[in-house]
């Protein structure tokens, strides 16, 4: 990890992918993560863990299965959601965002349990942030 400091700005700038998170740095066991996001993600849960969202730019609705049905929240820019662990979830932003988030080093980015994974998804646990 970086022993400076890093714009969010510029590490959003230094790759095209979507779906694909760059690790920015590492607080205790914890990734922080940074996304460009961009239609539909998939229906997946994390079972051990929750899933926190911050939207950098844009608006990421995050549809949720609950005990009492189903449910989307919408996050504008500056918006933050935590995820609980355990709930089957499908993030999607159909005119495109960014956002950070912090999960548990390893956590992978279609959780524990998911539907098929397209190919615009990328099935990781985060990739290194390259030059930025």
């Amino acid at each position: 990890m970086s022993s400076e400091p890093i714009i969010l700005s510029k590490a959003l700038a230094s790759f095209d992918a979507v779906w694909s998170p760059r690790i920015v740095t590492r607080v205790n066991d914890y990734d922080v993560r940074i996304a460009k996001v961009e239609g539909e993600h998939i229906w997946h849960a994390h079972d051990d863990t929750d899933e926190f969202f911050l939207v950098l730019d844009g608006e990421l609705h995050i549809s949720l299965r609950e005990p009492d049905g189903e449910r989307t929240v919408l996050l504008p820019q500056g918006a933050v959601f935590t995820v609980p662990r355990g709930t089957e979830h499908k993030p999607h932003a159909p005119s495109g965002a960014a956002i950070l988030m912090f999960e548990p080093t390893g956590t992978p980015t279609v959780g524990d349990r998911h539907d098929e994974v397209p190919d615009h998804v990328d099935s990781t646990i985060g990739h290194a942030l390259d030059n930025a």
